[in-house]
C-alpha cells in the first residue's frame, strides 16, 4: 500500500510521471458519462462508472442514493480497472471535481495515492492539451488492490452528524443554496436541510475558470463556515458525491479533511423521523 500519498489536488503542469488518469464523469440530470468519455477524454484515461463501481444499491433508502460499496466490491472494481495498491491515481471530470472527488476521497481515506486534477477536463483543454476519442483501452490488466475496511474516523453516520450539529459543530451542506433552503427540490425526498447545518455549496470553491480557489482563499472560506484545524467537520450533499469536493478542498487548504456523511440528504430526508429545517436557518 502507498505510504507516500500525493497532494489532494494537482495541476496539469505538475502531474506525477506515473499517474493513471481516471475519468469519473457522471451527471445528476441523467446524461451518459460513458458517452461523454468516448466523445473526448485525457490520453490513456480509463472511465469509471460511479453508479456501479463507487456505490451500492442494496441498502434501505435511509442510507442514501449512493452508499459506499463494500470493501470487497470496491477492491474488485479497482483491480478490474488496473488500479492497484501502488497506483497513483489522478481523477477528473468536467464539473470541477464534483464527481471525480468521490473516487479521490474513497482512495485517500484508504491510504492510497490519489488526487483531483485541478480544473478537470475543461482546464486541460483550455491549456491546449490533447485529448483522444473512443472507447478507451481494449483490455486492462487486473491489479492487486487489497481489501481494506472503510475507516470509521473518516465517516459520519446520520446520528453522529446530527449530534455534531446539535453541539455547534461545522456540518457543511455542499448542495446548491436553493436546495439547502428548500426553494428547489430535484430528486430529494423532502426539501430543506439538516438542522444546524451550514450552507457550503461546492460551486463556491471554484474560480471562474473552474479551478479551485487558491489555498489562502479556501482557508478563509472554511474559517468563515466555522471549520478549522481544531474542529471536527462533517460534509454532506445529496448523496455523498459532491460533498467530497469540500472534503478535498479542506485538505488542500491545509485543514483536516471533513468526515463524510455518505447517506447525506437523500438518506436523511428518506427517514420521516428525521427533522428538517427550511430557509437560511
Amino acid at each position: 500500500m502507498m505510504l507516500d500519498v500525493i497532494a489532494p489536488v494537482v495541476a496539469a503542469d505538475s502531474l506525477p510521471d506515473n499517474a493513471v488518469f481516471i475519468d469519473v464523469r457522471w451527471y445528476l440530470d441523467g446524461r451518459d458519462g460513458r458517452a461523454a468519455y468516448e466523445a473526448g477524454h485525457l490520453p490513456g484515461a480509463v472511465w469509471i462508472d460511479l453508479e456501479r463501481d463507487l456505490s451500492r444499491h442494496d441498502l434501505p433508502a435511509s442510507e442514501g442514493r449512493h452508499p459506499l460499496p463494500t470493501p470487497a466490491a470496491f477492491a474488485a472494481a479497482m483491480s478490474a480497472l488496473g488500479i492497484g495498491d501502488d497506483t497513483v491515481v489522478v481523477a477528473y471530470d468536467d464539473t470541477g471535481g464534483v464527481t471525480a472527488g468521490r473516487l479521490v476521497v474513497m482512495l485517500r481515506m484508504l491510504g492510497r495515492s490519489a488526487a483531483l486534477l485541478d480544473g478537470g477536463l475543461g482546464a486541460w483543454i483550455a491549456d491546449g492539451r490533447a485529448t483522444e476519442v473512443g472507447a478507451g483501452p481494449a483490455a486492462i490488466a487486473p491489479a492487486k488492490f487489497t481489501i481494506t475496511e472503510w475507516p470509521a474516523q473518516r465517516l459520519a453516520s446520520a446520528d453522529e452528524a446530527a449530534d455534531f450539529a446539535s453541539r455547534g459543530g461545522a456540518v457543511l451542506d455542499s448542495r446548491a443554496h436553493e436546495r439547502f433552503t428548500g426553494e428547489q427540490v430535484l430528486i430529494d425526498p423532502r426539501p430543506g436541510h439538516m438542522p444546524g447545518a451550514r450552507s457550503a455549496p461546492w460551486a463556491a470553491l471554484h474560480r471562474p475558470d473552474g479551478r479551485l480557489l487558491d489555498r489562502a482563499e479556501l482557508l478563509a472560506h472554511f474559517h468563515h463556515l466555522g471549520a478549522d484545524t481544531d474542529a471536527n467537520t462533517v460534509a454532506y450533499c445529496g448523496s455523498g458525491v459532491s460533498a467530497c469536493l469540500n472534503v478535498i478542498a479542506m485538505e488542500h487548504a491545509g485543514l483536516s479533511p471533513a468526515r463524510l456523511y455518505v447517506g447525506s440528504w437523500s438518506g436523511w430526508a428518506a427517514d420521516p423521523e428525521r427533522p428538517v429545517e427550511l430557509g437560511d436557518v
